[in-house]
């Protein structure tokens, strides 16, 4: 069964330090979930993932539906089996997705039809879909259908949205049918305070396990997404895990946890480690620059990962330029670590009682090192 447990709460912030065990293990609060789209966190394995300090990964309802099927993976026993983790998963519903990757779509008060973006055949997902679906993946926590609009949004489309997310919401925790898998509800709202709360009630209203802070991070500015987070976290209850999905920066982990949020996920880490850039302790690092060529340096001094520990951005440049796949792997590894090592050193500074002077040390090192180191 799923329970979170609320440890300690910082006395100049909303930070919050807890934990929530599910079927698959404990997990620590605050924590930040790698991103596993089609059953795997790009060029890493699962035994790399634990080495990491990785304690729960996302999959990704969508992509698994489109491919190999849900139905699939069932077979081989759910994703846990599947892909050789025995850690816990959280499945999103797919709604992003399909507001993000599709371009064409109907939206009606049953359901969404959309076009898959792979080869345009045509898709009908539900609530009662979504849930059917995630519950053949078997993940330990389970998100809800809801419908993410975009930047910027007009306010009178928005209440509408936000009435139909909590109806799906509804349908979701009625057709919920495992009780070992954990349901999140999802407050949607744009960026209007008073859609915010009332979306947050609503949600609440229904019960869920955890909640979440859906329809930020999609093209406004930090600190409006921040404004945001902080305003809704008031209206979630205390004694449930809140996540914030698909944020973010460091900078965002930082600030937001500071607000009262204690789960986050992002592609960042792993996206940016394919194309070169690397989260260092100072500020970003393109490796692919001509000032590395001849450099004995690790990518960041203060790291212990297995690629500071072993080699030089020399190396690691060259392996990018080259075009070999070692790079994205030891690139991935880095940025993985980077972010594991972020929340677990600010849970540290929430039990320690010094987060916000911790937080605020981090942020001015990345603001000095910028996008320049």
């Amino acid at each position: 069964m799923f329970r979170f447990t609320l440890v300690k709460k910082d006395y100049k912030t909303k930070a919050r330090l807890g934990f929530f065990e599910t079927l698959h293990g404990k997990v620590e609060t605050p924590i930040f979930m790698p991103v596993g789209t089609v059953g795997s966190v790009k060029t890493v394995t699962p035994d790399e993932l634990k080495a990491l300090g990785s304690q729960i990964i996302l999959g990704n309802t969508y992509h698994l539906h489109l491919r190999p099927g849900e139905d699939v993976v069932n077979h081989f026993g759910g994703l846990h089996r599947f892909i050789s983790w025995d850690k816990p998963i959280l499945t999103d519903s797919g709604g992003f997705q399909v507001f993000s990757l599709a371009e064409l779509k109907d939206i009606t008060d049953e359901g969404v039809t959309f076009k898959s973006h792979l080869n345009g055949h045509k898709i009908f997902l539900t609530p009662e879909k979504s849930i059917e679906i995630q519950t053949k993946l078997g993940s330990d926590i389970m998100m809800v259908l809801d419908e993410c609009v975009p930047y910027p949004c007009d306010k009178e489309y928005v209440k509408k949205s936000i009435k139909l997310t909590a109806r799906w919401a509804k349908r979701c925790k009625d057709a919920k049918i495992n009780e070992w898998q954990a349901l999140f509800g999802i407050v949607q709202g744009g960026v209007y305070e008073d859609l915010r709360k009332q979306s947050a009630v609503e949600i609440v209203e229904i019960g869920f396990d955890g909640y979440a802070i859906g329809g930020l991070s999609v093209g406004e500015e930090n600190r409006l997404m921040y404004d945001i987070t902080d305003f809704t976290t008031d209206f979630l209850p205390e004694d449930r895990p809140r996540y914030l999905m698909g944020v973010g920066t460091p900078e965002d982990i930082l600030e937001c946890v500071s607000r009262g949020v204690d789960m986050f996920d992002c592609v960042m880490p792993t996206r940016n480690a394919r194309n070169g850039l690397l989260f260092t302790s100072y500020g970003k690092l393109h490796i692919k620059r001509e000032q590395w060529r001849l450099s004995d340096k690790p990518i960041d001094e203060n790291c212990n990962c297995y690629t500071c520990k072993n080699f030089s951005r020399g190396y690691l440049r060259h392996l990018f330029k080259t075009g070999e796949i070692l790079a994205l792997r030891l690139n991935t590894i880095h940025n993985l670590h980077f972010y594991i090592s972020l929340v677990k050193d600010i849970r540290n500074a929430i039990r320690k009682e010094c987060f916000d002077e911790f937080k605020k040390e981090k942020l001015e090192m990345f603001k000095i090192g910028g996008d320049n180191v």
